[in-house]
């Protein structure tokens, strides 16, 4: 952990997540401090730890279904798999990974009507000889986490793992369980926004500070159209899920980013955990596999600390509230983003060519030495 983090920090990365660092004055209200005093603090906590702000959109609001890939590659071609994975434009998230094997993890966000044509997509990577094996997981938009110090000791500046104090919590905590929408399976997936909010999405994804005169330039329109449907559509339709502040609060060279699967016999038991996991500070992201009490969660921990971790997830098991779990591990220096596909949206409908993505895939594999098995299905 950055010797120089401390309660103060972590409460002002708090409050930005929380109300979105677009809103400087509220922020510095929640804080009690003077705005002018949060600026100049966010200028200085952003050059000592390497800071950024990510926007994450709710595409259950925009006719856009998550789909979660774990692809294991074929020896030789983890490459040629983490870049195959991108030949299908819906892409919102690949980064290699290695655990029992090494691959990668991709995130998509698919116009919901098309799931058998993405899964089609999916299938010809392990058609192609890219991918040994692939899993596709539905999911529900992800609820990111916001950074809270309950774990943190002012007084020795580190923190502390209270893992008997999660695990009670997990096994007899008897509270009302309250889960946010977006740990629910959807009811539908409307398409609110237009396509300028789609284009606001997208320039406030590359950079959530974006000012909104700048914004406007970059989309062409004035700004007093930018602003109204920022605050009209975009706010008031939710299609904003959160604000995240991405930077290392453990420290840098002694952690690891992981994605672990859980899955439950029953809903109270995926409750339960899930709500355990709604404030603590090494849960950044969960999503719930539709239809099946399952999650997905993005965590973030010390190695010095797992171990424990996983001790834990094996007498949850052993005790009947966990039926199973896997894990990967992220490679921080290989992965890539993209910003929503705004380019295939026009008049309130998404364009999804499937045929081009096989085409796109085809390609890229061509001429590379690969050995194809023989096709499972038609396209």
């Amino acid at each position: 952990m950055p010797k120089k983090i401390d309660l103060q920090h972590l409460r002002t990365v708090e409050a930005l997540e929380v109300e979105g660092p677009r809103n400087i004055t509220k922020v510095a209200r929640k804080l009690r401090i003077p705005a002018e005093t949060l600026r100049k603090r966010v200028r200085r906590m952003a050059s000592q730890f390497s800071w950024c702000f990510n926007l994450n959109i709710y595409h259950a609001n925009l006719g856009l279904k998550k789909a979660v890939v774990f692809a294991q590659a074929v020896p030789g071609y983890e490459d040629l798999l983490f870049n195959s994975l991108k030949t299908n434009d819906f892409w919102f998230y690949v980064n290699r990974c290695y655990g029992m094997s090494e691959g990668c993890i991709a995130v998509y966000t698919i116009p919901v009507n098309h799931g058998n044509d993405f899964e089609s997509f999916i299938g010809q990577l392990e058609d192609s000889g890219v991918a040994r094996t692939t899993q596709v997981f539905w999911s529900t938009c992800f609820y990111y986490v916001h950074l809270k110090p309950n774990w943190f000791n002012e007084t020795s500046k580190s923190w502390n793992f209270q893992w008997d104090q999660w695990t009670e919590e997990v096994s007899k905590h008897r509270r009302q369980l309250q889960l946010p929408d977006t740990l629910r399976d959807p009811d539908e997936y409307p398409i609110k926004g237009d396509r300028t909010d789609i284009l606001i999405l997208k320039e406030l994804e590359k950079n959530p500070l974006i000012r909104m005169t700048e914004l406007a330039k970059r989309i062409g329109i004035s700004q007093q159209l930018a602003a109204y449907h920022y605050l009209r559509h975009i706010q008031e339709q939710n299609l904003i899920e959160s604000f995240e502040v991405s930077f290392p609060y453990f420290e840098k060279n002694a952690s690891d980013l992981f994605v672990f699967t859980f899955e439950f016999s029953n809903h109270d038991s995926f409750a339960r955990f899930a709500s355990s996991l709604l404030d603590k500070p090494f849960a950044r992201g969960l999503g719930k596999v539709l239809g099946k009490n399952a999650l997905i969660a993005h965590l973030y921990l010390p190695r010095a600390e797992f171990r424990k971790f996983v001790d834990i997830l094996s007498k949850l098991i052993r005790a009947g509230l966990l039926a199973n779990y896997s894990y990967v591990i992220l490679d921080p220096e290989k992965d890539s983003r993209q910003s929503i596909s705004y380019e295939y949206f026009r008049n309130k409908k998404w364009t999804y060519d499937h045929k081009k993505h096989i085409r796109n895939l085809g390609n890229l594999v061509k001429g590379q030495g690969v050995k194809k098995k023989v096709a499972r299905r038609p396209d």
